[in-house]
Order: C-alpha cells, then structure tokens, then sequence
C-alpha cells in the first residue's frame, strides 16, 4: 500500500467533525485533538524535532533546510485542517478501497441507496482502472481535508528520508475548526514564519485556486408586537410575517441555485424567531468589491422599504464582512501562483487556475501578511456521504509539494 493511502485510510477512521456555534471554547469539539496528537507523534518518529500542538489545538513543525546557509531560499509553508463538516456524520467512517474502478456507477455497501453515479461525476472515467477511495455511505469520507493532511505527511516523510531531494526551511502546520469558519482564529502568522504558504484543500486533480469570494453576512433582526391573536386587530406586529417578506423579496436571480463561475449572490441561509421577534441571515458573496456593494445596496433597500411598511417594527440589518478575495494580496506576490503552477506541470499534469466559490483559510491569512493559494487535494463532493477521492490523486498532489518544495529551493 502506498504511503499516503495508509495515512489517508488510518486518519478518516479519527472522529473529527468540528460544531458550529461554539463561542466557549476552541476548537469546538476536543475530539479533533485526537488526529491533531497523533500526528504530532507521527512527526516526531519522523525525526522532525521541534513537532508541537499548542494551546489551541494548532500543530506546527519544521523542515530544517539542506541548502547551502549562504543562499537566503524563502520559508514555505504547507497547511491541511483535520476537521470534517458538521454537514454529514464523521463517526465512525468505513473507508471504501475500490481498485481496479470498471468505470460503473458505485452503489456504496453501507446504505445501497447512495449511489456516486458517472451521469454527474464524470470525473470517476478519468480514474477507469485506478483505485478509488469512498466511505460505505452512511457518513461523509473526509477527504476534505484529510487527504491534504495525508499528502502533507507522505511529503514530509520523503524529505526527512531523502536528503537529496533540495529544500529550503519549510513549516509544517494542521490546524481545528475550518469548517466552521474560525481555522485560523488563533493561527499566529508570525510565529508560524513561513514567507508563502499553500493550504492543500482543494478538489480535483491539477486545481489551483488564488482567487476567492469576498464575504459578508447581513442579519436582520425584526422586533414586532404580540398579543393575543384573538384580540390582535390594530395591535399586532407579526415579525415573522416581516421577515418572511424579506426572504422573498431578496432576487431569486442572484442565489446560490441560479448562479455559477465568477457571479455573486445573496443567500438566506438562517430563519428563526416567532411573532415577538425573527432573525434572517444573508449570506453576500462576489469576486469584485464593486459587485458586493450592489448586493449590500439590494439589502439595505429591503430594509427601507420594510420600516416605510410597518412603522411600528423595530427592524435592523447589520453587516459584518467575514473575508475578502485573496487575489487582492496574492496579486502582491506573483511567485505564489507561478511556482504553484509550475509545480503542478513539473508533476505531469496540467494546472487549471481557479476561483473558489467559497473561502479558505488561504483568505484570511494572504490578509494577514501570509501569502497563501490553494493547491488541489483531490477529493470530490465535499461534505457529502457521495465523497471520493481518486488515488491518483493524492498520489499527485504529495508529487506537487515535493516539486514545489524544489522550485523554492531553485529560487
């Protein structure tokens, strides 16, 4: 069995699903502490010294250089988070070895009602003959991100074994919480050190991501009257009625379900409350900040038009802005892309420059002075029990860190 496949297969069997709306401790849920320890003691057998899990539950570790000290070769770092979605169960995962793939829809032994289909996976063809990796389906796999914490290892198990593979110092980091969007809360940019660094998160073969959504979240927090509805004519102030107008008011032409490639949208993505008093929770992403401001324009008319209506409701809307597009930094330091690109062509296989219809940690910390793109990891639908990651995959994702490793060295 090959390396990164017995990492891969070892970590998926860790439970490690991350909790939304955790605010009293981090990370979320202690369990992820468990694959976050055992590689820190997988390191260590390694020989890589100075392996450590801090405070937060953030694993860091060094590479040291073989390079000649005269030759200044910048500090890369490579980054994976152990955390798998809250979306889908990630206890008790079965992991699914399928070698030899005929090219057939899979019909998954856990629960034969899910069924990873060609008709909308056409990618599986590319793998006829390969080996493919998938739970039994009655969790998610956890490729997201396991295989990039796998890959990461097999890499660094190859340059402490092969002296003669050229390096610069390179920072190892695993990191809590990125499904729930706080990876990076207490991640210390400085102390990690690294001049530019790659999050191996991504999806298919070859991808390279440096652009992402800008985001924002709008809450609208409507207060209305209650009494009893027997007696309510004149009286009542249904917030749940308002905010319900709300939902519908916002375009149908700019949602998650009507929009792809480089367009926007608005998303209600949360609705709770009763009469007294409802909260509506939008999602705002675009590539650009002038298409954000549209969106927020859309928004805040909404509300106008709502407090004209009903005069008596107390109605709200805050914004907050969660991340913006890491391509506004990356654009600061070009030799993050190229040697990614080059990285990816050097390990056979031709790079596909990409926007993430999402965020990554990446984001966050390209704007806190951390350079950091995207590199393919190879799993496919995310947060899904229809998971699956090619072999071939992962195989080629631990090549194009060893490559990229090289060009730092090259300078």
């Amino acid at each position: 069995m090959s390396d990164v496949l017995d990492r891969f297969l070892r970590y998926v069997k860790v439970w490690t699903t991350s909790e939304e709306g955790v605010e009293d401790r981090y990370p979320s849920t202690e369990r992820q502490k468990d694959l976050l320890r055992m590689l820190v003691d997988e390191l260590k057998e390694m020989g890589v010294e100075d392996a450590r899990m801090d405070e937060y539950g953030y694993v860091t570790a060094t590479v040291p250089s073989n390079i000649d000290g005269e030759r200044k070769v910048p500090t890369l770092g490579l980054i994976a988070h152990v955390d798998t979605s809250p979306e889908v169960s990630g206890k008790d995962v079965k992991p699914q070895v399928w070698e030899n793939y005929d090219g057939k829809d899979i019909v998954l032994p856990g629960d034969p009602s899910v069924i990873i289909e060609v008709s909308e996976n056409p990618h599986l063809l590319d793998n006829k003959g390969g080996t493919i990796i998938t739970s039994d389906g009655t969790t998610l796999l956890g490729a997201d991100d396991k295989a990039g914490v796998a890959e990461i290892m097999s890499a660094v198990r190859a340059l402490m074994e092969d002296d003669s593979i050229p390096h610069g110092r390179i920072r190892i980091g695993f990191t809590p919480d990125e499904e729930v969007g706080a990876g990076t809360k207490y991640f210390d940019v400085e102390k990690f050190g690294a001049d530019i660094a790659y999050t191996i998160d991504g999806g298919m073969i070859g991808e390279v991501e440096d652009e992402t959504f800008n985001a924002m979240t709008a809450t609208f927090t409507v207060k209305g009257i209650n009494v009893h509805p027997g007696y309510a004519k004149g009286k009542m102030v249904n917030a749940l009625r308002i905010a319900s107008q709300v939902v519908n008011m916002i375009p149908e032409t700019i949602s998650p379900e009507m929009t792809e490639g480089a367009v926007g949208y608005l998303h209600p993505h949360h609705f709770n409350g009763g009469v007294a008093e409802a909260v509506v929770k939008v999602l705002i992403r675009d590539f650009t900040m002038e298409g954000m401001g549209e969106k927020v324009n859309i928004l805040e008319n909404i509300a106008e038009l709502q407090r004209t209506r009903y005069p008596r409701a107390d109605i709200d809307l805050d914004i907050k802005e969660s991340y913006r597009n890491m391509k506004f930094k990356l654009d600061e330091e070009p030799r993050a892309l190229e040697y990614a690109m080059e990285a990816v062509r050097r390990a056979g296989i031709e790079p596909v420059r990409k926007m993430i219809r999402g965020g990554t940690d990446g984001a966050m910390l390209s704007y806190r002075g951390l350079p950091t793109p995207n590199l393919f990891a190879g799993g496919m639908n995310f947060h899904s029990k229809r998971e699956y990651v090619p072999l071939r995959s992962m195989e080629k994702a631990r090549e194009t860190i060893l490559e990229l490793v090289k060009l730092f060295a090259e300078g």
